[in-house]
């Protein structure tokens, strides 16, 4: 596999990470029309075997912004409607000419398949696995609001075992010295994840990220007791009432409006869920440029 491929959190170092994060915070101001040397303006492609809107989308905006070739990849018109295999699929990519990938997959560790692909891989969400860029642009967006990711205190609530942003975010977060919670239903309670009340945690908090509920995964539920989702695990206006005063509400989207969040708190003054898509576009440029092998614009301490 390629050294610049991203597959897991556990491929960059913090200060990697804060490198990408100055980065992305760069092509949002003094880099904002940055483009890549012709030398690297490589043929890019994005193979989604998952429906997405802001991952993938977001991917293909850093990709145009930056200048490079890029196709998309339809599943229901390529030859895996013929038996072929995600191997034979990548390979065939790789023969033909392209030289970066974007891969979102709904197999847990895709990638383990491809180890002797050669040209770099980003993993745009592995099954209930890993999501990388979606964690980066939660990091960018508590690095925003806070100038800093140690000591932080944060809660994330709902479909924890389901969910790659919980454990990307988990894995990440903790390195850096912040505190990490998790609240839901006891059904999607993952091991080695702490849980606690939601409405106990509310309070402690200085971001709460909320999660979908994956029924694709097989997510079931069925402890809500005659009562229906928001009231029991989602973000009420009663829940937002008390929170910090400096808090943050963060979502991966897309988000079940009144599912697990009031619709009216979408879009609320604490709300950064709109602010986490225009980070997300911001952090995959920078991580396509360093998969092209471009040092950081500057380079940074853990």
């Amino acid at each position: 596999m390629n050294k610049k491929s991203l597959l897991t959190m556990k491929d960059l170092s913090n200060a990697e990470i804060l490198d990408l994060l100055n980065d992305a915070k760069a092509f949002s101001s003094s880099h904002s029309d940055w483009q890549l040397p012709v030398s690297n303006q490589v043929l890019t492609a994005n193979l989604f075997f998952e429906p997405s809107t802001r991952t993938h989308y977001s991917f293909l905006s850093a990709e145009k912004q930056l200048g490079l070739p890029t196709v998309d990849f339809n599943p229901e018109t390529s030859s895996l409607t013929k038996g072929e295999t995600l191997y034979d699929t990548v390979r065939t990519f790789e023969a033909v000419g392209y030289k970066l990938l974007v891969i979102r997959h709904p197999q847990d560790d895709y990638f383990k398949e491809l180890e002797s692909i050669q040209v770099p891989i980003i993993n745009a969400g592995d099954g209930k696995g890993n999501h990388p860029s979606q964690c980066l642009l939660d990091l960018l967006t508590l690095y925003n609001e806070f100038g800093h990711l140690d000591g932080l205190n944060i809660l994330i609530c709902g479909d924890v075992a389901h969910s790659r942003v919980a454990a990307s975010d988990k894995e990440a977060l903790e390195r850096f010295g912040s505190t990490v919670r998790f609240a839901g239903p006891k059904e999607w309670e993952r091991e080695g994840y702490p849980f606690s009340d939601f409405d106990e945690s509310i309070e402690w908090a200085d971001a709460i990220i909320m999660l979908r509920i994956q029924w694709e995964r097989g997510a079931k539920l069925e402890s809500l007791e005659g009562k229906d989702y928001l009231e029991q695990y989602g973000l009420t206006k009663e829940r937002y009432g008390r929170m910090k005063e400096h808090a943050i509400v963060m979502h991966p989207a897309p988000v079940n409006r009144g599912v697990e969040i009031d619709t009216d708190l979408v879009e609320a003054p604490k709300s950064r869920i709109f602010e986490q898509m225009k980070n997300g576009m911001l952090v995959r440029k920078a991580i396509v440029k360093r998969a092209l092998g471009l040092p950081p614009f500057g380079r940074s301490k853990a």
